[in-house]
């Protein structure tokens, strides 16, 4: 069987459309603007989960944010195989985990939310040193982990607004 992504033919069996099902977070990556910021949408209820169950156990919660970063990474290696390009657009994996490292056990609230949100995709799309260069490393972690930095910039600026009463 073959299918068209993102304007090339790819060959994929089962395994590779739910790889690209993951990777695309269910499609979303196939919106024609903006996939980054639509991908980040789709992390808001997993992050609202994640942060729920911080706190309870943030030990738990840590290990799921951890090997959600790790999956994110494989699935971004395998996608990228399967669409024959470095970093292709329809990914949104590594947005959702960024988001979630950037949102990882902050209040719940709407002004925290949205701070994260914007803070968020402001980062990712600055490449604030060092994302640029670990955008170049390759393969699904070049891919996920200028998404991580962006997350932890969002999580140190979150917090710092916080401390200050900003937020």
């Amino acid at each position: 069987m073959s299918s068209v992504h993102s304007n090339c033919a790819v060959k994929t069996t089962v395994q590779g459309k739910l790889i690209l099902l993951c990777a695309t977070a269910g499609g979303v990556g196939y919106v024609p603007i903006f996939p980054g910021t639509v991908g980040t949408l789709v992390a808001i209820p997993f992050s609202l989960g994640l942060n729920r169950l911080a706190e309870f156990s943030p030990p738990i919660a840590t290990i799921a944010l951890v090997g959600a970063i790790f999956c994110a990474i494989a699935l971004a290696t395998k996608a990228a195989r399967l669409l024959q390009q470095k970093d292709p657009g329809i990914i949104v994996v590594d947005e959702i985990v960024g988001f979630l490292l950037g949102n990882f056990s902050a209040p719940m609230t709407l002004p925290v939310m949205l701070a994260s949100f914007l803070l968020f995709r402001f980062f990712d799309i600055a490449k604030v040193f060092p994302a640029s260069q670990l955008e170049r490393i390759p393969h699904g972690a070049g891919i996920v982990l200028d998404d991580i930095m962006a997350g932890i910039y969002t999580l140190a600026a979150v917090r710092l607004l916080l401390m200050w009463g900003i937020l």
